[in-house]
């Protein structure tokens, strides 16, 4: 079981943003930015693009609304989107707000934010929901 399926479990707390059937959004505890938000799907499977087809198109469905309200609650050109996957073995897309290109380097020390911080991250994103 991958840490994404305790935290969709509700083993492991997280800062959810937003959940339905099949896809779980909450809050990168360790972000490129504040606004950094994890899309995963509650169905565990390691590579993005062996996901069931039906399941794409419904991940960028299930997003669209937490990616407006990413950009609605940080100041940014847009919101990012990114597809990893190296850390953690179970698909999830990156949604982040970006004025370049640079914003999406993931080599780029990560941020250690407090509880209140993501809390309050967490809050600016439902307001926009």
């Amino acid at each position: 079981m991958t840490i994404f399926s305790r935290i969709i479990a509700g083993e492991i707390p997280s800062y959810k943003i937003a959940e339905n059937e099949h896809f779980f959004a909450f809050l990168d505890i360790f972000p490129l930015v504040k606004g950094h938000v994890l899309v995963v799907p509650k169905t565990e499977v390691d590579q993005f693009f062996d996901l069931p087809e039906s399941f794409l198109s419904e991940f960028l469905t299930f997003a669209k609304p937490v990616a407006k309200a990413i950009e609605a609650a940080f100041p940014c050109n847009r919101c990012g989107i990114s597809v990893v996957g190296l850390e953690v073995p179970h698909a999830h897309m990156h949604l982040l707000p970006i004025n370049s290109a640079d914003d999406l380097n993931f080599t780029r020390p990560k941020l250690k934010l407090s509880e209140a911080e993501l809390k309050e991250v967490q809050a600016k994103i439902l307001a926009a929901l």
